[in-house]
């Protein structure tokens, strides 16, 4: 064999090294050294969000985007925390119930996880995290859900080079441990935004409103009135309000009857009886990804859920009081009125947030 083609030989057996070593490295960027840059939230008109620690670093967030669809945190490598929070779907899952990694049913819809950086009043839907950190170390340790230790999450990452390398940038030290691992989560969840729906282009001047999108938009925002039924609007805003449309408020919304009620919610959490039946109101945002609806997904569609708000409030003693004002009546919502608001709830829905490359898998 002459000598050019030696060379030439070894030649391409680097590139063919070179390369498939990017492509095994593609998830970490080069150097492995602590990295404290500032992650840039892009959060339009919304107001900035306030953190008293674990600011998101860019390390940080690509880390706890490793870590959310990472399988091996699960008892048999098989499932990730977008398992049952898919992109696609808003980040809650399609399934009124998420199976878990032993073909255990949960016993609550998955909750959507998207702007979680203005949340300040709990996570789950009966509040009982108080920090995003917490809530996310425990549907790892769910036995209905990944149903793993965290001492053999921790061996099973310290044991691939990529985590060691990635928790040192983002920590200044490849030792993994449980806490840096919910820091990491946490990072990853709070850059999650969603600020492009139709109406936030709207409100921003950019984009119109149809007829019927004006009109559910109207609706949505005036309050019931019980004596002049031609001024009478849905009152939703009563309980989604604000930029997130949610007052992350824990509510009793009617759904069944004080003896029919068989998961008490945030009762469980405070041990105060008058809290029975209420669970976290959440953001009405990406609400025609995020079907099915309510804390069990009992309601299928939009239609079914506005339904239940205009003819279908159940008593009990820990009603919400706005809802409670509704019942002599119902909000005496017409089909139009139904479709109207049909049509402004999907304005609300940021179809960039189900692709943005941000937020996908980056083990692919």
């Amino acid at each position: 064999m002459n000598h050019k083609k030696i060379l030439s030989i070894l030649g391409l057996a680097a590139v063919i090294v070179v390369m498939s070593h990017c492509k095994k490295d593609s998830i970490s960027p080069d150097p492995v050294t602590y990295d404290t840059t500032g992650y840039s939230l892009q959060t339009g008109a919304f107001p900035a969000p306030v953190f008293t620690d674990n600011a998101p670093t860019n390390a940080g967030v690509l880390l706890g985007r490793m870590l959310f669809y990472e399988k091996v945190l699960s008892k048999n490598n098989t499932q990730s925390c977008a398992g049952c929070h898919l992109q696609s779907h808003g980040f809650t899952d399609t399934a009124r119930f998420s199976v878990g990694v032993e073909g255990k049913r949960g016993n609550r819809q998955a909750m959507s996880v998207f702007n979680t950086a203005w949340h300040n009043t709990g996570f789950f839907w009966d509040g009982r995290s108080t920090l995003l950190r917490h809530q996310s170390l425990m549907p790892i340790q769910d036995p209905l859900e990944m149903n793993e230790t965290l001492d053999n999450v921790v061996a099973k990452l310290t044991a691939k080079k990529e985590y060691r390398d990635q928790f040192l940038r983002a920590f200044g030290s490849n030792e993994i441990n449980a806490e840096k691992i919910s820091l990491a989560l946490e990072q990853f969840m709070n850059s999650i935004v969603s600020n492009q729906s139709k109406y936030d282009k709207f409100q921003a001047g950019a984009a119109t409103l149809s007829e019927s999108e004006e009109r559910g938009r109207k609706l949505f925002f005036t309050e019931y009135n019980e004596f002049f039924p031609a001024q009478s609007g849905a009152d939703c805003a009563h309980c989604h309000s604000g930029f997130n449309f949610s007052n992350n408020a824990y509510r009793n919304n009617g759904l069944d009857l004080a003896s029919d009620i068989k998961d008490i919610g945030r009762e469980k959490v405070t041990q105060n009886p008058t809290d029975k039946g209420k669970f976290k109101v959440t953001s009405l945002r990406n609400i025609a990804l995020t079907a099915p609806y309510m804390h069990d997904g009992r309601f299928a569609t939009l239609e079914e859920v506005i339904e239940h708000y205009n003819s279908g409030i159940k008593q009990s003693p820990s009603l919400d009081p706005a809802l409670q004002a509704t019942m002599g009546t119902g909000l005496r919502l017409t089909a139009q009125n139904k479709a109207d608001l049909v049509a402004f709830l999907n304005t609300l829905t940021d179809n960039t947030l189900a692709t943005d490359a941000r937020y996908t898998n980056p083990h692919r």
